[in-house]
């Protein structure tokens, strides 16, 4: 039987997810960023545990269509950005169908409905988190940071992360505090 879950995106996640499964007696056969699949068909009480505790830790079992095909969306996005290193030079539209499997204006239209905001704009937003990820592990430079996630050029990512956060990187860089914004919170 496959669970739909909704806020799983780190390795962590996926490692909390699946104790909970166990715990909740349930056999993991896989575990992926907003699936789960276990062996057999678990009882309604076993199901009601999970959710339960689930619940506590962030997460949430989801049962209907449209929100299994936002998560996925979702879950794509944060794995080309926090997860992957081809994300610089891929067409989002084209990389969303091939990995949602739906049609692009289909997604896009029922994340915008659902979201009440475009996916561009939720990609935009996981990548400038990932920028300041990057600007505080100082192992780039912005330059460095720029081709890794794809914009065209440093100045294009300073626009772009001044309008999202209202400092430039290199301001935000010299900052002792912690501007980041965890990624299931987007």
């Amino acid at each position: 039987m496959k669970f739909y879950i909704k806020n799983m995106v780190c390795a962590r996640c996926k490692m909390v997810v699946k104790n909970e499964l166990e715990k909740a007696g349930m056999q993991p056969l896989s575990v992926e960023f907003g699936e789960v699949e276990v062996d057999g068909t678990p009882s309604a009480e076993q199901v009601t545990h999970l959710d339960i505790q689930l619940n506590a830790l962030g997460f949430e079992i989801i049962d209907d269509r449209k929100s299994r095909m936002i998560e996925k969306v979702k879950n794509a996005i944060v794995t080309l950005i926090h997860h992957t290193e081809e994300s610089s030079n891929i067409n989002l539209s084209d990389y969303i169908t091939q990995q949602v499997n739906y049609d692009y204006t289909y997604l896009s239209n029922l994340f915008s409905e659902v979201e009440g905001t475009t996916i561009e704009k939720y990609f935009i937003a996981q990548k400038i988190e990932k920028v300041k990820e990057l600007l505080r592990y100082d192992e780039l430079t912005l330059s460095e940071i720029a081709d890794k996630l794809g914009y065209s050029s440093v100045a294009y990512l300073s626009n772009q992360f001044k309008k999202q956060t209202g400092l430039t990187p290199t301001f935000f860089k010299t900052l002792n505090q912690n501007k980041r914004i965890n990624i299931e919170d987007l």
